[in-house]
C-alpha cells in the first residue's frame, strides 16, 4: 500500500459525548489509540486531521489543521486528501472502535477501479470509511466553495466504487464496522457488548 495515505478524522466538535472523543476510554485505552490501531500497517503514511494539534502530538504524526475551515466533515475530507502525500487516501472516523482491517483492505484493493471507493450498509454510504483519490479534490472544493456540504453531495461529479453489503458481510456479518460513538450512553453500550 505504499500509494495510500491512512487519514483518521479527529476534527468533530464532539459535542453530544461532552469530550473529545478522541480520549475517551474504550477497553482502557483512548480511542485514538484502539483506532490507530485497527489501521496500522494500511499505508504508507497515517496523519491525523484535528482543529486541535497540541492535543495530539503526544502521538507523534503529522497533524493537519482545516484547510477550509468550519465545512465540517466534507471540509475534514478535503483537507486529508490535500495533504496526503500519497494519491490514494483511506479515511476513517476517531470515534469507530471496531474497524476492521479485512473490509479496509478489500477497499484498498479496490482503489484503482474508482475516485471513491465507499461501502453502502444500509442505504446510504459510509463516507467516514472510504477511500478517496487525489483526483476528487476539484469536486469537492468546488462543493465547498458553494456551501453545498453534505459529504455525498460531489459523488455525482466523479467515479464511484460503492462496496455493497453481500461484499462487506464476507468479513463483517454485522456492519459493526461502521458503528460509531457519538454520546456517553453510545459508549456505555459499547464496552458492556465488548465485555459480554
Amino acid at each position: 500500500m505504499n500509494d495510500v495515505t491512512v487519514a483518521i478524522m479527529a476534527g468533530g466538535k464532539s459535542s453530544r459525548m461532552g469530550t473529545d472523543k478522541s480520549f475517551v476510554l474504550f477497553q482502557g485505552r483512548p480511542l485514538i489509540e484502539v483506532v490507530l490501531e485497527r489501521v496500522a500497517g494500511l499505508g504508507a503514511e497515517t496523519i491525523l486531521i484535528t482543529n486541535n494539534p497540541p492535543a495530539y502530538e503526544h502521538l507523534g504524526l503529522p497533524l493537519f489543521s482545516d484547510a477550509l475551515p468550519d465545512n465540517g466533515p466534507l471540509g475534514g475530507i478535503y483537507t486529508a486528501v490535500l495533504r496526503a502525500a500519497h494519491p490514494y487516501v483511506l479515511v476513517v472516523a476517531c470515534d469507530m472502535p471496531w474497524l476492521n482491517p479485512a473490509l479496509l483492505r478489500y477497499q484498498l484493493d479496490l482503489r484503482h477501479t474508482a475516485d471513491i471507493v465507499v461501502p453502502r450498509w444500509e442505504k446510504f454510504p459510509e463516507p467516514l470509511h472510504a477511500v478517496y483519490s487525489k483526483a476528487c479534490l476539484p469536486a469537492i472544493e468546488a462543493n465547498l466553495q458553494a456551501q453545498m456540504l453534505k459529504i455525498t453531495s460531489f459523488f455525482g461529479r466523479v467515479q464511484v466504487r460503492f462496496v455493497n453489503r453481500e461484499e462487506i458481510e464476507k468479513v463483517d456479518e454485522d456492519g459493526r464496522s461502521f458503528a460509531n460513538l457519538n454520546t456517553p450512553d453510545e459508549l456505555q453500550s459499547a464496552q458492556k457488548k465488548t465485555e459480554e
